[in-house]
């Protein structure tokens, strides 16, 4: 191909700086094909040492950004391994790594963090951009399947009851126009793997964010998680977290899920299930009545713990910005037609 697959992949937490270490490897001049990757990460994180800062400096929660950067740089750059650095000791600053840090002064000098961000991804050489969902400091609030409101994505993921929808506070918080403008131009855009209900759905609560997903021609697909995730999404199915998806959008937008089929080995289930996390149900004849097409693959690695497979989960992603390739060709064929 003449020009790199444009990825934009949304997310957070541990799930998205997996997929971005696997789409780095296809970044390279040599690569084929080549991949153009953008990373929208949600910014609703409360808890360690991004908590910290958020209450001690008012600043966006630096650590899913970090993580990230860190995804997208050479592995074996000592810049990589400083910014994950973590002080184990220290009156303020035991707990907080490096990166958050440098994250936080950088943004108080430049008064303003997508700038911190992108100059950040400068001094690692990521291979690729990441923007925050949004530059507005939000929180992330819970109603509870008993009507409870729950504030904060720490409180959010310990709650006992079911989620039955999440949203902003404040409710307007608007994208970034860099981050949209990748929406608009992408072959592929991919939700997860992550957190549902907080790291996956926050990206489409920000104003502009689904309307932009909406009008792009790119492939749209939403990884499900291998498991459940105990506070979120305890006796979930495929579907379950799909509807969840659509519910929170406003309507259907996904083009496909993409799914697991890597039998997950028994003592890992074992292990898993004393946390009360069992194994997602790939309930595909569901799926495929919401209208959706369905890709599945062996996307599972289960060496340490259940995670996916950074390699694997690339590889699907390739496939599904080919097929948003062609039909963005198509469509502009089509209109060239039409106005010939």
């Amino acid at each position: 191909m003449d020009t790199p697959l444009r990825i934009v992949a949304m997310g957070g937490g541990s799930g998205l700086s997996a997929l971005l270490h696997g789409l780095k490897a296809h970044a390279g001049p040599q690569a084929s094909p080549r991949a153009d990757i953008t990373a929208i990460v949600t910014v609703t994180d409360d808890g360690g040492s991004s908590g910290r800062l958020r209450r001690d400096f008012d600043v966006l929660p630096p650590g899913d950004i970090r993580n990230c950067m860190v995804a997208l740089s050479e592995d074996s750059a000592l810049l990589s391994r400083l910014f994950q650095y973590r002080f184990q000791a220290g009156r303020g600053l035991k707990g907080h790594s490096f990166g958050n840090l440098f994250l936080m002064a950088l943004t108080h000098i430049m008064g303003d963090f997508p700038d911190a961000v992108k100059v950040s991804s400068e001094v690692l050489k990521i291979a690729g951009r990441i923007y925050p969902s949004t530059s507005a400091n939000v929180a992330l609030q819970a109603t509870l399947t008993n009507g409870a409101k729950v504030v904060g994505e720490t409180r959010i993921s310990r709650s006992r009851h079911r989620i039955r929808t999440v949203r902003l506070i404040p409710r307007k918080a608007s994208a970034l126009p860099a981050a949209l403008a990748a929406i608009s131009e992408a072959d592929a855009i991919t939700l997860g793997p992550g957190s549902l209900f907080t790291s996956v759905i926050p990206n489409l609560l920000v104003d502009g964010m689904v309307s932009a997903i909406r009008a792009s021609a790119a492939m749209k697909a939403y990884f499900v998680n291998l498991m459940w995730q105990p506070g979120e999404t305890v006796d979930f199915r495929a579907s379950d977290h799909v509807r969840a998806i659509h519910r929170h959008a406003g309507g259907k937008f996904l083009d496909y899920a993409v799914v697991n089929v890597r039998p997950i080995p028994s003592a890992m289930r074992k292990r898993y299930a004393r946390e009360a996390a069992l194994p997602v149900e790939n309930d595909i004849d569901t799926l495929f009545k919401m209208g959706l097409k369905v890709m599945a693959g062996n996307l599972a690695d289960s060496t340490e713990k259940i995670r996916h497979d950074a390699a694997a989960t690339a590889a699907a992603v390739l496939k599904l910005a080919l097929e948003g390739r062609r039909r963005r060709e198509q469509q502009i064929s089509a209109q060239q037609s039409a106005g010939s």
